[in-house]
């Protein structure tokens, strides 16, 4: 990359007022004069212009999935298999994304990708109080006597999992809507699992306000600004 592209791409003025800065003799390169036209390589130089250190801009995104059944979330391959890193569009390759909380191989919905740690950290953590609203459809008719002991949870393995809300559909005995604001490893199948139920499918149809609409399994889009302020709204 030449030094006045980078200098623009770092904010710090236009490629014509860069290129003034470096004809002036006010970009160091390593400690060096800058000369007009002269390669950098912003991983490995430092490069200085009128004493300040300029350092790249960190591009971050959020990107949204319908997630398939039959993928794992995770950028780790030696797992085998198929990862949602798959269906990701190329150009946000190079950006080290990672999930934002995990979808289970067997589970589908909506999924969160990003390279941007504190967005993610808040969105997982409990203390962000971001719910995360699931359909599930189970293998035998739900009693709602039930709900006051998921909502109260149980232990297993060391950790309490517990549900936030149930929502029984009245016409479908078989299928709830349940809400999470935590995000223990299988949490919902799991907790189910000790009351007796299997979770036959199990799929994410919102976080926050952020709700999975009109969405071709497998697609992937970048989220606006406003979408991902919508992720922090319940």
């Amino acid at each position: 990359m030449r030094i006045h592209k980078f200098l623009a791409q770092a904010g710090l003025c236009s490629r014509r007022d860069a290129e003034r800065l470096v004809a002036d003799g006010q970009v160091l390169i390593n400690g060096k004069v800058a000369a007009t036209g002269q390669p950098v390589d912003p991983a490995v130089d430092v490069v200085r212009c009128q004493g300040r250190e300029i350092k790249p801009l960190a591009r971050t995104v959020v990107l949204m999935m319908n997630k398939p059944k039959g993928f794992l979330c995770t950028n780790d391959d030696s797992h085998g298999g198929h990862t949602v890193f798959e269906m990701v569009p190329p150009e946000y390759a190079p950006l080290r994304l990672f999930c934002v909380g995990r979808l289970d191989k067997d589970s589908e919905g909506l999924l969160l990708l990003t390279n941007d740690g504190a967005l993610a950290n808040k969105v997982m953590h409990p203390s962000g109080g971001v719910v995360k609203r699931y359909e599930v459809h189970l293998n035998r008719d739900y009693d709602p006597k039930l709900t006051p002991r998921l909502l109260k949870g149980a232990v297993e393995e060391g950790e309490r999992l517990k549900f936030k809300k149930v929502i029984r559909n009245p016409d479908v005995p078989t299928q709830l809507e349940v809400h999470l604001d935590q995000g223990r490893k299988r949490e919902i199948r799991r907790l189910f699992e000790i009351f007796g139920f299997h979770v036959k499918v199990l799929r994410r149809f919102q976080i926050g306000s952020l709700v999975l609409r009109r969405m071709p399994s497998g697609d992937c889009r970048p989220l606006s600004r406003k979408e991902i302020d919508m992720i922090f709204e319940n």
